[in-house]
């Protein structure tokens, strides 16, 4: 059965199709675009979800929302595919980057997103939001001594849910070669197959 991804352009759900091509799922995409003035996604979302956000995906009867919820059921769609190797303390950290990429790291780079566009008056709470970040940014780099990806040397859904909040702090919250981890990780990510076809068939997207 196809599975339906309502993609908004730059936005989380471009994470979606990147796991997607790299499960080799079949699925078919439904596209909005944000407002060019307000940047907001479109009215038409919440006909498939009152919050319209997005990603949202239709499988199999059911409404997915909820980027980690979707990566989720397709890591039980795909029978081992994209999941961490079989010990514990690997799905232990599995689990936790799953999460951590939107319930630690965003919030600090959506406060940050709007302190910049409040020009003067954001100004007092760049620099505490910015430490903040660099607090996140020298965690991650740490975490990516020694291996290739965040669970090892194999790509996981772990890596597929870091990719947002990394790309969107290096268009915007310092992320830059001092970290050559990061950097390395991105460039590695961005060169895969699966990526590439997921941006040619998601469209344009600022952070790749």
């Amino acid at each position: 059965m196809t599975i339906i991804v309502h993609h908004l352009n730059n936005s989380r759900s471009q994470r979606i199709l990147w796991m997607l091509e790299e499960m080799g799922l079949p699925y078919e995409i439904r596209r909005y675009e944000r407002d060019p003035k307000t940047m907001r996604a479109p009215a038409s979302l919440r006909r498939i979800h009152p919050l319209g956000k997005s990603p949202i995906v239709e499988h199999g009867g059911h409404t997915l929302v909820e980027t980690g919820a979707i990566v989720e059921y397709l890591l039980e769609l795909g029978e081992g595919e994209l999941a961490p190797p079989p010990n514990r303390d690997a799905v232990l950290k599995h689990r936790m980057f799953l999460h951590y990429a939107e319930g630690s790291m965003m919030p600090p780079l959506l406060a940050f997103l709007i302190i910049s566009k409040l020009g003067i008056l954001g100004k007092p709470a760049r620099k505490p939001v910015q430490s903040m970040l660099d607090d996140h940014l020298d965690w991650l780099e740490s975490e990516l001594d020694g291996r290739d990806y965040f669970i090892g040397d194999t790509l996981t859904a772990a890596d597929i849910m870091m990719s947002f909040p990394l790309e969107a702090a290096r268009a915007r919250a310092g992320l830059d070669p001092s970290r050559p981890n990061l950097a390395a990780w991105l460039e590695r990510i961005h060169a895969r197959p699966a990526y590439q076809r997921a941006l040619a068939a998601g469209g344009p997207y600022a952070y790749a």
